[in-house]
Order: C-alpha cells, then sequence, then structure tokens
C-alpha cells in the first residue's frame, strides 16, 4: 500500500483542526462527536393472504379450474416480487441515502454494494470525495447466535472522518433519523480537544489517575499505555476498558496529525461508549458536553478546564440501572402509604382487633409495578425508602 506523503498528512491535519475549531464556534460545545453508530428495525410486512390477493374468481363458463388459475395468478405475481436479499439492500440503500443527506452536501452514496463489515454480510459506503468514511451494514454473515438479531437489523456506523466533515446541524439532524426509526445507538464517541495542550501535559494526567481523580464510584478503573513513553512522545493512555462499554483514551492529537518533530501540544481526551453494558441514549447527540460530564468527576473538570460547566447527564451501567429502578419504585410505593394512606391505616390498627388488622393488610398480591422485583431486591429497598421517610 501507497502511503501518503507527510507533507499531505500535515495539510489534512491542518483541515482537521480547522473544522474542529469551527464547530467548536457554531455548535457552542466544546465536546465534539467523533464516532457514532447505530441500528434500527428492518421493516417487514406481513404476507398478505391469498384470498386477499386474489379475490376474483374465474368466468364459470370458461374451461378453467378455479385451482389452476389461482395458481396461475399466484405464480405470476411471486416472479414480479424482490426476494428478501433485495427488500433488505434497499432499506439500507435509503438508509444510507437519508444518512448522506443528513450529514452534509459533500457526502454520497457509493453506486456498488460492497461486502459487509462486523458480522454485515453486505454494505453500502457513505463516501467523502470518493473515500469511504462510513457504511450501513444488512444481513447477517454470522451462522451462530447473532445470526436472527442482524438479520432483523441495519447498522450505520459513521467514522470520524464523517463526524469531522459533516456540515453545521448534522447532530440534530441525525438525533431525529434515529428516533424517528426507533434505532438503538451501540457506540459513541466523545472527544475533547486542547489545541493549545493542558499544563502538565499527559504525565499529569497519568499523575492525576494515580492520585484516584478518574476513580469511578470508589472503584480505580483499569489502564494502558500505548505508544513510545520512554521518549514521552505519540502516547497514549487508556483508562477503563472496551469490554466495559466506557473508556477514555487521552492520546497526543498532534503527534498523530503533524509528526513528533511538530512539537504539537494538542492533547485529546476521547471518552467511547458501547450499548455492551448501557442504553445509550440519542441525546448524547444533542447535548454531548453533558454525557461527557457524567462520565466522572475527572471529566467533569476536564470539561472546566475547557470552558464549559455543562450539567453532568450520568449513563448508568444496566445493573445499577436496575436498582435505581426498583429503589424509585418502593420508594413512590413508601411515600404513598406514608402519606395518602397512612391515616387509614393508622386507624383501622387502633380499632380493628390483631386478627382483624392482620386480615386486612395479609394475603395481598403486591402492586402491579413492584411484581417484576425479586424479594431480597424488595427487602432491601423497603428498608432504604422507610429510613428516607423517617427523616
Amino acid at each position: 500500500m501507497t502511503r501518503a506523503a507527510k507533507n499531505c498528512l500535515v495539510l489534512d491535519g491542518r483541515e482537521v483542526k480547522l473544522r474542529l475549531q469551527a464547530e467548536r464556534v457554531t455548535s457552542k460545545t466544546p465536546v465534539h462527536v467523533d464516532w457514532f453508530r447505530f441500528t434500527v428495525p428492518l421493516r417487514r410486512s406481513p404476507a398478505p393472504s391469498v384470498d386477499r390477493l386474489f379475490p376474483m374468481k374465474p368466468d364459470p363458463l370458461a374451461n378453467v379450474w378455479e385451482s389452476d388459475y389461482r395458481m396461475g395468478q399466484i405464480n405470476q405475481i411471486l416472479s414480479m416480487l424482490p426476494d428478501c436479499d433485495f427488500e433488505a439492500s434497499a432499506q439500507a440503500w435509503e438508509l444510507a441515502e437519508t444518512v448522506a443527506g443528513a450529514i452534509g452536501p459533500d457526502f454520497g452514496v457509493a453506486v456498488e454494494m460492497r461486502k459487509g463489515h462486523d458480522f454485515y454480510r453486505h454494505r453500502w459506503s457513505i463516501e467523502r470525495n470518493s473515500v469511504e468514511c462510513g457504511w450501513v451494514g444488512f444481513l447477517s454473515s454470522d451462522a451462530g447466535a447473532k445470526r436472527s438479531g442482524q438479520n432483523a437489523t441495519i447498522h450505520v456506523n459513521l467514522h470520524g472522518a464523517a463526524c469531522t466533515f459533516a456540515a453545521p446541524g448534522w447532530r440534530d439532524r441525525l438525533a431525529d433519523i434515529v428516533e424517528a426509526r426507533e434505532g438503538v445507538v451501540t457506540r459513541c464517541d466523545l472527544a475533547l480537544d486542547f489545541f493549545d495542550g493542558l499544563p502538565g501535559g499527559l504525565d499529569g494526567i497519568v499523575a492525576e489517575y494515580k492520585s484516584g481523580a478518574c476513580d469511578v464510584y470508589g472503584k480505580r478503573p483499569k489502564s494502558n499505555c500505548v505508544g513510545d513513553w520512554l521518549n514521552g512522545v505519540e502516547r497514549s493512555l487508556y483508562i477503563g476498558s472496551k469490554a466495559a462499554g466506557k473508556q477514555t483514551n487521552v492520546y497526543e492529537k498532534g503527534h498523530q496529525l503533524f509528526g513528533v518533530e511538530s512539537g504539537s501540544k494538542w492533547l485529546r481526551i476521547e471518552l467511547r461508549y458501547g450499548n455492551k453494558l448501557r442504553v445509550l441514549p440519542v441525546d448524547m447527540l444533542r447535548n454531548p458536553s453533558a454525557y461527557f460530564a457524567g462520565a466522572s468527576e475527572w471529566h467533569r473538570l476536564a470539561l472546566l478546564k475547557a470552558g464549559s460547566d455543562a450539567p453532568p447527564e450520568v449513563i448508568m451501567t444496566k445493573s445499577r440501572l436496575a436498582i435505581e429502578t426498583v429503589q424509585a419504585e418502593v420508594g413512590r410505593n413508601v411515600r404513598w402509604a406514608s402519606n395518602t394512606a397512612g391515616p387509614t391505616l393508622a386507624a383501622a390498627f387502633q380499632y380493628l382487633s390483631e386478627d382483624d388488622f392482620l386480615q386486612l393488610v395479609t394475603n395481598k398480591q403486591l402492586p402491579g409495578r413492584l411484581q417484576k422485583f425479586s424479594k431480597s431486591e424488595l427487602n432491601t429497598a423497603f428498608a432504604k425508602a422507610f429510613q428516607g421517610v423517617q427523616r
């Protein structure tokens, strides 16, 4: 493969920097969405009945058996229907055209279908200047457990180049498309650039990590160092893990784009969210700074250094989300029992016999909103909710 000349890479790097700086001004947020992936369900219409497709009967005077007539009509119609591959490819192409139009007039869809990626059998490429910067995949190439799920979805993957060179307002337009098609966000990268560097540089961030500044809920996330750390160039510090669905890469972006000899101090903090353990909201597109700040206290403070004080929006793991959900439901029930039903229960306890009172409050079904939780979850949640009511 022929490598691009160094001066071409520098020119491209300058254009990237100018684009990012311009986006920061027009969007009024320092956080840039640098990668975005989502899936939408493949639309399938129920097959109409034969009686509805072919309601007419042959002329009783004609010398044609009704069964032969109906079979001939069915074969003629079926010969004109597209197969399932064509149906999926048509939907994927239409979605690719819609997404390309949303990210800007410089983008288009390649004229021919290509081999797919990430276990999708086929893809339509989204291009800028005849270079792929995104793709829309459809139909599964996997014979395993993923097959049925992938056959039921169309997947959109927008690379960093698409996000960087997209037209102003693209995030809002894309968010509307995802919502309108009941899409599921599977990846969103949020990048915070310090074009002139940070005091202490990457070494200072390493010191912050070691001091516990990056801890979340009292736990130290995993770390990994990549690059030429002995000479202090082209370095990346990974905090968190891709498997857990939340990983931050702090790296010397200026070295990547302009070369080590440039002496560029440009530092990027790139927060990468995946949907393996989390439900990623579409609003990450509309308000990226808030979700960057919500990753941890360290991320919020980094955002402050860039001059933004966005209210943090936290994306909880599914297990923690379940805990919060049972607590909220039980808390609502305990508050209702205390504030609304409390006086009636107090009167019943005072004036009924012990047996009658126990008959009143026992052998009752749980409220419908609590029936989905386990006994241990409810024990913990009720104890905590009751303590909150007593304060």
